[in-house]
Parts: C-alpha cells; sequence; structure tokens
C-alpha cells in the first residue's frame, strides 16, 4: 500500500470512462492538512495568537507518511483495511454489472471491462479518502482538546476546502461543536477563518 495522487472520481459506465472533476482525490488535500496539523501540534498559553507561516511546498511521499503516522498511528493498518473494503464494493459492482437485467451481454461485458480497468485507480482513491479523514479527524481534535478558538488561512480552495472537512467533523455527533466559516479581506489579502465555539 502506498500514498499517491491518481485523480478525480471516475464515472464508468458500459459506454466508456469519464471523470467528475468536481470529486477531486483526498491526496490532493493531504499536504495541506499535515501543515495544519504541524503548525498546530504545539502546547498553548491562554489568550496568546500564534502565528505559522505555512509553506505550501509538497512534500515527498516518505515526508508526508512519516509526519501522518504521528497522528494517525494506525496508518498502515488503516490503509489495509480500507483497501479490503473497497475490494467488496469493486465486487458488487461487478455482480450487479453482471446481473443486470437492462444491459445487453455485450455492454454487461464492457461495464464489468471498464470496472476492471479503473480496479487499481479506485482502490487508491479509497485509501486516499481514508487516510485524508484520519489526518482530519486529528485535526478536529486538536482543536477540540487544546481549545483553539479559530484558524486562519489563505483563501485559497486546498486550505478552504481542508478547513470545511474540518468543519463538518466537528459538527458531527462525537464533537457537536459549534462552528462557522468566514471569508474576508485583510491588507489586501483574501482570508479564511474557521471559528470554534468550544464550550
Amino acid at each position: 500500500m502506498e500514498l499517491k495522487y491518481v485523480g478525480p472520481k471516475p464515472i464508468i459506465s458500459h459506454t466508456g470512462i469519464d471523470f467528475d472533476n468536481n470529486k477531486e482525490d483526498k491526496f490532493a488535500y493531504l499536504n495541506i492538512a499535515v501543515q495544519l496539523l504541524k503548525a498546530l501540534s504545539h502546547d498553548y498559553f491562554e489568550n496568546k495568537v500564534y502565528k505559522y507561516d505555512a509553506d505550501t511546498s509538497r512534500l515527498r511521499n516518505s515526508e508526508l507518511i512519516h509526519e501522518l503516522k504521528k497522528y494517525c498511528p494506525d496508518l498502515d493498518e488503516l490503509m489495509h483495511i480500507k483497501n479490503h473494503n473497497i475490494e467488496e464494493e469493486i465486487q458488487h459492482n461487478l455482480d450487479r454489472a453482471a446481473e443486470s437485467e437492462t444491459l445487453r451481454d455485450e455492454d454487461k461485458q464492457a461495464l464489468k471491462n471498464n470496472i476492471n480497468i479503473m480496479h487499481d485507480y479506485i482502490v487508491q482513491r479509497s485509501i486516499n479518502k481514508s487516510v485524508y479523514y484520519c489526518a482530519i479527524d486529528s485535526l478536529a481534535k486538536l482543536l477540540q482538546k487544546d481549545h483553539i478558538d479559530y484558524l486562519i488561512a489563505p483563501m485559497f480552495q486546498k486550505f478552504a476546502h481542508v478547513l470545511h472537512s474540518v468543519q463538518g467533523v466537528l459538527q458531527k455527533d462525537e464533537f457537536e461543536i459549534d462552528t462557522k466559516i468566514e471569508i474576508y479581506q485583510e491588507d489586501g489579502k483574501l482570508l479564511v477563518k474557521l471559528q470554534v465555539i468550544n464550550n
């Protein structure tokens, strides 16, 4: 198992393979998630504002995995379990194609072939997504544990996506923390702010 970028979500049918460019591979956001984890992983003192200049240069895969293991110690096992789950999903889709009552035999075979062609791609996207959400859960736990009131980042698409993911996790049953995302301009720079209302 490894972490690597594959691409947007595939749309697989009996007529071919297309891609949904609105559903980016979560690997694209892992670098930013790790940057934020590194920025937040230290002791805090009350009423102090901390600044961290995020370096948007990409970490090498070995560095990325090394950093992720600090926050997701069961990373290898997680990647293996996710791989097993996606294999079941792929097999289910192959079975559905074979049992389809609306497709002709040659269309069923074309669909099965297209699913098989995209097998490794689908598996890798699933692993990337699983690892991404491990990092996002770790970010949410840090925000809660350290009673961090807000995070401000440049209003780049990847930062906004990661903060939105963190917001989603914080609002789930495990945390039930109120949050708000705000986009604003300061000193000519567009920024995104995730406000956390810790109780």
